[in-house]
């Protein structure tokens, strides 16, 4: 059974219009904009029967929002605790009344552990992915892939001659530069919304795993030249999909032709959409891993992937389909593809 949280008093409704107006706004929007209940049934009971004793743990919707606070905000759980306790904005997009205690960073490692028991990663992503369908916020135009390097700590040598270093991570090179930690594989849609990942080691090579990302994939494909191949070429002609795949130099072939050079310029285009997320989490302070091993670490990127998709969705909610400027002498990539809005 969850914990019961107390009813809003006198000092809750004296302190509603306290806290920084862009932070109530923004996550008044979260509030009204993201179905927090259907969150809530994707991962199901979380504690089932409890054993007699102890304090009733907290509710999973609540414990749900400390989640997603933490990766808007590029808060760690400790400093998740402080800021929870410290400001009303958060308080009460949580839940929590001000006669409410507060979860210290234990209840947010024993949920994440509980999620991750329920494979709560992939159940709450399809969940908040539905959630954008249901919306008209994900484009049929296409798949971009692409592939992103998360470094980890490459660890140290202790005294006793065991190393620190995380027996998950692997090593690749990345334009000339040793990399040590893991591989995040993305597929977006043409309007940078995450529809589908793979978590993998580093030294996975980029093009592993693109065949499973557009599965599903009727029109196009886009990716950059580490994913070309000739097979995949033509078995996309034959599923009568565009290969908007860049072109790379062949053995023998010292330059791009300039067929080749104008079809990368297209694809790049559109392409660099799937920049954005990555982008995004970098500027949220995600830089290098957080934990010990693939699944927690898998599970991290879930959840950046989630609040990402939500925090861009804000900002294509009722925006306008617009004509694109063509050049009337030379067909654009909108005009191949028939995407041009009448």
């Amino acid at each position: 059974m969850e914990r019961k949280m107390l009813e809003a008093t006198f000092i809750d409704a004296w302190t509603i219009e306290l806290g920084g107006p862009k932070t109530q706004a923004f996550l008044d929007r979260c509030e009204k904009l993201i179905d927090w209940q259907a969150l809530t049934a994707a991962v199901g009971d979380l504690y089932g029967p409890m054993a007699q004793g102890g304090r009733p743990p907290w509710p999973v919707l609540l414990m749900l929002k400390c989640l997603m606070l933490a990766k808007w905000y590029n808060l760690s759980d400790p400093m998740l605790e402080e800021h929870l306790r410290d400001r009303l904005s958060f308080r009460r997009f949580v839940g929590l009344t001000m006669q409410d205690g507060t979860p210290d960073e234990t209840c947010f490692v024993n949920f994440r552990k509980r999620l991750l028991g329920v494979g709560g990663a992939s159940a709450l992503f399809d969940a908040a992915l539905k959630q954008l369908g249901d919306h008209g916020l994900l484009l049929k135009e296409g798949t971009i892939v692409d592939a992103t390097i998360i470094d980890a700590p490459m660890g140290r040598k202790k005294a006793d001659g065991q190393h620190t270093h995380d027996p998950c991570a692997t090593y690749t090179k990345n334009h000339g530069t040793l990399r040590h930690g893991y591989k995040a594989h993305i597929a977006t849609t043409t309007n940078a919304i995450i529809i589908d990942y793979v978590f993998d080691t580093a030294k996975c090579h980029d093009s592993l795993h693109i065949d499973w990302l557009t599965s599903n994939e009727t029109r196009a494909v886009y990716a950059d030249s580490a994913y070309q191949s000739k097979e995949r070429r033509e078995r996309h002609f034959e599923e009568g999909i565009m290969s908007q795949m860049c072109h790379k130099r062949v053995r023998g072939q010292k330059e791009l032709t300039e067929d080749q050079r104008s079809h990368n310029r297209s694809c790049s285009v559109v392409r660099a959409k799937v920049e954005h997320p990555r982008a995004w989490m970098v500027k949220m302070g995600y830089l290098a891993v957080r934990y010990r091993g693939l699944v927690k670490n898998g599970f991290d990127f879930a959840m950046h992937a989630i609040a990402y998709n939500f925090k861009r969705s804000f900002s294509l909610r009722g925006r306008p389909l617009t004509k694109p400027r063509i050049r009337p002498d030379k067909p654009g990539l909108a005009q191949i593809l028939g995407l041009v809005v009448a």
